[in-house]
């Protein structure tokens, strides 16, 4: 059966005015939210306040343990949780007004706050009113989980440092721990550069998948033979979790491997987006020349860094490491002045069709999920059982939950222009998912430049 077609007038209405109530209510939650933080910031200031006055050594460290330890009592909650509170209260309220102030009108989340003050907390203080008014109407139209991408891309275009002197310091970070857990298990977790990570698992997964493809095999031909199997019932979960021990602890997948070793053989394979001007070392005088002394606004990013998946930053020197060893490359084609895709090109066109779709859509359309396009189903959103085109302008990614969502309820989607997708809910309500534009070089009016998210 499809969902809620079988719903009556007043049921839909009831759904359409229950939908409008949650969202007022999640206004006022967020305007209760930046009340507190308003509150602990307050807290948090008079603590400092106090130390200062009494020229108290530790810079207030104690103060403020004991204000957390007040508080915390009152609410039945740890200090230590109340003293993190605090401080990222006071980093909100003090560092990015702007964004406190759209999140008390109601305007944005405080998950919304969050991802921009995570994103933009190591600029300078000249810089953080001119990303925060970029990034508020962002957080207005996004999700939390769509923003923090975009946040990054912003934050890196004020950034007094690039990301290639930051990677340089953060490398020295990486490091290995343990978190014991209960029932005899614990938790083994790394912190290292995120294509190295992102490789790893991605090698992982494909293994694990492998193996579980042939052990099913390997149980159909038993049952077709009549022959005894014993049945391999573990998870993909498991299985990489298997691995992985079986790869640190003997540097081969040795109690898992098949007998011809395909599971060795597996090679890691993660989406590296750079552009030519990153990837040639091509700095913003190269291009455009030097910025007028005397324009406060940063000039249009000529070089952006390279990005993982679409979202996580990555430096050049790793970037170009990757691309000199890749075996091939799918080169997206951009206009340079509006960094609209134009074109894909690589192989023959049915492969060039899926790779000019993923590098439009990025991760799933519908609004709000981020599921990056590689792990999606391509889908046409006028079915072809109908007479739709497999084309560009009626195909786009869309995740297994939502593209079950599309077919067996009466959410209905629309592709327009430019591969802006329309989608209606049951109530009536639309949607626009606009394609995330591309990690690209735009060459534009620096005034027009400096108004833009990115």
């Amino acid at each position: 059966m499809t969902a809620l077609l079988d719903a009556t007038d007043s049921q839909t209405a009831a759904l359409a005015g229950l939908v409008e109530t949650l969202r007022l209510a999640d206004q006022t939650l967020a305007s209760m939210q930046a009340a507190r933080d308003g509150l602990l910031a307050i807290a948090n200031r008079l603590a400092i306040d106090i130390a200062k006055q009494g020229e108290h050594p530790d810079g207030g460290d104690h103060a403020i343990r004991s204000v957390a330890a007040e508080i915390g009592a009152v609410q039945r909650v740890s200090d230590r949780t109340v003293e993190r509170r605090m401080a990222e209260a006071m980093l909100l309220v003090e560092q990015f007004p702007t964004v406190w102030a759209a999140q008390a009108a109601g305007r944005i989340s405080a998950a919304h706050s969050r991802v921009i003050v995570d994103a933009g907390s190591h600029l300078d203080d000249a810089d953080r009113a001119a990303y925060a008014a970029v990034m508020i109407p962002l957080a207005e139209e996004e999700s939390p989980n769509r923003l923090q991408p975009l946040a990054r891309r912003v934050a890196e275009r004020f950034s007094a440092r690039s990301i290639d002197e930051r990677h340089r310091d953060a490398r020295s970070t990486r490091r290995v721990w343990i978190t014991d857990g209960e029932d005899g298990m614990a938790d083994l977790h790394v912190h290292a550069p995120a294509v190295l990570v992102h490789g790893m698992f991605d090698r992982l997964s494909q293994a694990a998948h492998a193996l579980r493809d042939e052990n099913r095999a390997a149980a159909r031909e038993a049952l077709r033979d009549a022959r005894e199997h014993a049945a391999d019932e573990r998870t993909v979960d498991e299985i990489r979790a298997d691995l992985l021990t079986d790869l640190v602890l003997t540097g081969v997948p040795a109690g898992h491997d098949t007998a011809d070793g395909l599971l060795g053989a597996i090679q890691a394979r993660i989406d590296v987006t750079v552009p030519v001007l990153t990837l040639m070392g091509s700095d913003v005088t190269d291009v455009t020349g030097a910025a007028d002394a005397g324009d406060a606004t940063p000039a249009a990013p000529v070089a952006p860094p390279a990005e993982l998946d679409g979202v996580i930053p990555v430096d050049a020197e790793t970037a170009r490491v990757l691309a000199g060893e890749a075996s091939g490359w799918n080169r997206v084609l951009t206009d340079p002045v509006s960094g609209g895709m134009l074109a894909v090109d690589r192989y023959r066109p049915s492969r060039h069709l899926r790779r000019h779709l993923r590098a439009r859509d990025q991760r799933c359309r519908f609004p709000g999920c981020r599921i990056v396009a590689r792990r999606c189903d391509l889908d046409h959103n006028h079915d072809a059982a109908t007479g739709g085109a497999t084309c560009d302008t009626n195909l786009a990614h869309f995740c297994r939950r939502h593209h079950v969502l599309k077919h067996h309820s009466p959410w209905h989607v629309e592709q327009l222009s430019d591969g802006v997708l329309r989608w209606t809910s049951p109530t009536g309500r639309t949607y626009l998912d606009t394609p995330p534009a591309p990690n690209t070089v735009v060459f534009r009016d620096t005034a027009v430049a400096a108004r833009a998210p990115f």
